[in-house]
């Protein structure tokens, strides 16, 4: 509420305050009164005067003392709540009663408020402090004078220190100030004690208890990339070593078969041509693998693109026309970009192959469409077969689910349009079954300057 809408509540109550005290002062004034009354109108001895003066006085000592203690105890009580929520204990509740009841009552509900506040706080502390113990980045708060005072225990590790050995140093104490002159978000090479690397470093301004301070965070790159690393050869070793064995296990059991064939004496009537089946066999198997390595020597030795002008719609066109089944186009009348000519045919035409392949032969539905975006070029390939297979190894290089598929169309297809700035994209559709390949690249100041 306003508080120019408090007003009128809190006068209301200082007026029934002020009414209850001058009501105990009337009240102890009364006994005073009536005898000054009786001795003036009624003639009395002079000792009935003053044992009636004494009685009166005996009378209003016993009300003043009634009286303070009523107006007394309210504000004892008051004071009680105030002190204990100045010293931080929000628990004590006064009694709401007498001519300060109402405001007991709003001191007891600012004490709930203030009891509720702090259990959220200490809540939201306490996940911050979990969120922080969680990550794996440094986290350092510095307040305004350079002095350390909140740190993780990923930093803790950085640093190699506990954190009250580290409170309360400077950033020059733990050799982190020159961090500050950096850009933030920049990637530097560093020796801390505890790790050396690539670290990106951010920092920011901050404010605590009204005054400034400094929030510094460091990025373990290096082991980042390491772990990225390390799941990319994992699946890699997985489809190398199942492709491998697919063509390996066939060699060695018909060469141990005619092996065996051949220490026979005398020899089968038909031996000629099992060792005739038998090498034909090796010597396909033999094919596909090189035709495997060759696959994997085309994505190591991508060269960079050499980008040139060239209409991405006019190339889209072409390459539709050169597949087996129809393929509609929609795109606009002229799409210019700047990218490599080979490399970029070679991505669309994975991309339409893969779509004409998963297409049902008798009612084939293949569409293609081009666009321009503000800042890239995209091109969506839309078929009717099946879908994409539910598998988060689609771009991983040599994985197929087609048989005698290659399994680098994808790959390479991704390879290339992330060297022009862009990406491809494999979901299915939304409306029916089938795919939906996207290709994007940017089109750069070079492909603005060429519209």
């Amino acid at each position: 509420m306003p508080p120019a809408a408090n007003e009128p509540a809190r006068a209301s109550r200082l007026t029934r305050y002020q009414r209850h005290v001058l009501g105990g002062v009337l009240l102890t004034l009364c006994p005073l009164l009536l005898i000054a009354i009786v001795l003036i109108v009624l003639p009395l001895p002079p000792l009935s005067r003053w044992l009636l003066l004494g009685t009166a006085l005996l009378a209003s000592a016993a009300l003043l003392r009634w009286h303070l203690r009523r107006v007394t105890r309210p504000l004892s009580t008051l004071a009680s709540l105030l002190e204990a929520l100045r010293e931080g204990d929000y628990t004590l509740r006064g009694v709401a009663g007498g001519a300060l009841g109402s405001v007991i009552y709003d001191v007891n509900a600012l004490a709930q408020r203030l009891q509720a506040e702090r259990v959220r706080f200490e809540e939201a502390s306490h996940l911050l402090s979990k969120t922080l113990a969680a990550l794996d980045s440094a986290v350092f708060v510095f307040d305004g004078g350079a002095r350390l005072s909140l740190v993780n225990p990923a930093g803790q590790h950085l640093l190699q220190g506990k954190s009250p050995d580290l409170f309360g140093r400077s950033d020059v104490e733990l050799g982190v100030q020159d961090l500050f002159a950096a850009v933030s978000g920049s990637v530097i090479t560093r020796t801390f004690p505890g790790r050396s690397g690539r670290f990106e470093v951010r920092h920011a301004s901050l404010r605590q208890q009204g005054r400034g301070g400094r929030l510094l965070v460091i990025n373990d790159l290096d082991r980042v990339l390491r772990d990225e690393e390390r799941q990319a050869w994992q699946r890699l070793l997985r489809v190398l070593g199942h492709e491998v064995n697919n063509s390996l296990a066939p060699i060695r059991s018909i060469a141990g078969t005619l092996g065996t064939l051949s220490a026979r004496a005398p020899l089968p009537d038909d031996w000629a041509g099992d060792l005739r089946d038998g090498l034909a066999l090796i010597e396909r198997r033999a094919a596909a693998l090189t035709r495997f390595l060759a696959g994997y020597s085309q994505l190591a030795r991508l060269p960079p693109p050499q980008r040139r002008a060239l209409d991405l719609a006019v190339l889209l066109r072409t390459l539709a026309r050169m597949e087996s089944a129809a393929i509609s186009v929609a795109a606009d009348a002229a799409l210019p970009v700047q990218a490599d000519a080979d490399q970029l045919e070679q991505a669309l035409i994975n991309l339409l192959r893969n779509a004409v392949e998963a297409a049902p032969s008798d009612h084939a539905e293949v569409r293609a469409r081009a666009w321009r975006e503000p800042d890239r070029a995209v091109v969506e390939i839309i078929d009717n077969g099946p879908g994409p297979p539910p598998s988060a190894n689609l771009f991983v290089p040599f994985f197929t689910t087609k048989p005698g598929g290659s399994g680098i169309g994808l790959a390479l297809a991704r390879q290339i349009t992330e060297a022009h700035g862009g990406g491809v994209a494999l979901s299915a559709r939304g409306d029916a079954p089938g795919a939906v390949a996207r290709l994007w690249i940017s089109l750069g100041n070079d492909a603005a300057d060429a519209r």
